[in-house]
């Protein structure tokens, strides 16, 4: 009995870590995290519990996720973390709007920050900045919107001379 309270108190002997996007909640008296990520119009909530590794989608197990790239994408959290941490956790995301790497970029950010808040560790949120900055603060870039009497946000009517 004593060999399990010991990770929950240096858990808590730890400064918590503060991630923007994640919620730490406690359900049925297991720890949870809801966190979200969004990408131009693509929008991820992730739920983070204790589990034994399963990783899902909308619904789809993540290795068989039909885009190779947005798969790639998706794990990068996963692949940067320790294998006994990645193994402790059950994951399942819910991404809409946008397109498939708008998506895939969202679900990623989705991950981090969960991934962060849950285990509370400092060095995490350091080696996710280290490696991408956003992928823990999100990309700010937009499309810009379409001018009046334009067809596009820049492109202007064809000028003829004669």
């Amino acid at each position: 009995m004593s060999s399990g309270a010991a990770p929950q108190e240096a858990r808590q002997a730890q400064p918590e870590v503060k991630t923007l996007g994640a919620y730490p909640k406690i359900v049925a008296g297991k720890r949870i995290v809801i966190s979200v990520g969004k990408r131009k119009t693509a929008i991820a909530r992730a739920i983070i519990r204790p589990g034994n590794g399963r990783f899902k989608v909308n619904g789809v197990p993540i290795e068989i996720w039909p885009i190779e790239m947005a798969r790639l994408k998706m794990i990068e959290p996963l692949l940067l973390l320790a294998p006994e941490l990645r193994n402790s956790i059950d994951i399942d995301v819910k991404v809409e709007g946008g397109g498939v790497m708008a998506q895939a970029d969202a679900v990623r950010m989705a991950i981090a920050r969960g991934i962060v808040a849950f285990f509370g560790l400092s060095v995490l949120k350091d080696l996710y900045r280290e490696f991408d900055r956003h992928m823990l603060s999100g990309d700010p870039r937009r499309t810009e919107p379409e001018k009046w009497l334009r067809y596009s946000a820049r492109r202007f009517r064809q000028k003829s001379y004669r």
